[in-house]
């Protein structure tokens, strides 16, 4: 607990929310995680992001101790330690297809690659919420 006190400014929830997930990696790697399908310390490291990786394992151990994350051994690979969404976790999807609508209206002219993958009605927030959510679910339980 005393952790968690020292992680939070004030009382404001819109700034203990950014105290947790306002850091430049926590939304990255929930994305990662969400999106494209990322467990492994390697696959996160290896991404187009370069993430540091002193930052990337400080990040994943902040994100478990908050519990956004579980963190488990691969079940082929007991060396190997696979990370995976929480309900906590998941509870976050709507925060990040908030920033990609926001990116598809505002920097698209500037980056035309922004969405390019989802096949979903951008302006049914609800369908695609529970399309990102039981892909990452049904992806995560085949691994």
């Amino acid at each position: 607990m005393s952790f968690l006190k020292k992680i939070f400014r004030c009382n404001c929830p819109v700034t203990s929310a950014l105290d947790i997930v306002g850091d430049k990696w926590t939304l990255v790697i929930i994305k990662q995680m969400l999106l494209e399908y990322k467990t492994t310390f390697k696959d996160f490291y290896d991404s187009d992001e370069a993430i540091a990786p002193n930052i990337l394992s400080e990040r994943l151990k902040k994100m478990q101790s908050i519990g956004l994350i579980d963190k488990l051994k691969h079940p082929t690979n007991r060396k190997t330690n696979i990370y995976i969404l929480t309900e906590k976790g998941l509870t976050l999807t709507p925060i990040v297809i908030e920033l990609a609508l926001w990116a598809h209206n505002n920097i698209t002219p500037m980056n035309q690659d922004v969405l390019k993958d989802l096949n979903v009605e951008l302006n049914d927030k609800n369908k695609l919420q529970d399309l990102i959510i039981n892909k990452y679910v049904t992806k995560t339980a085949s691994r």
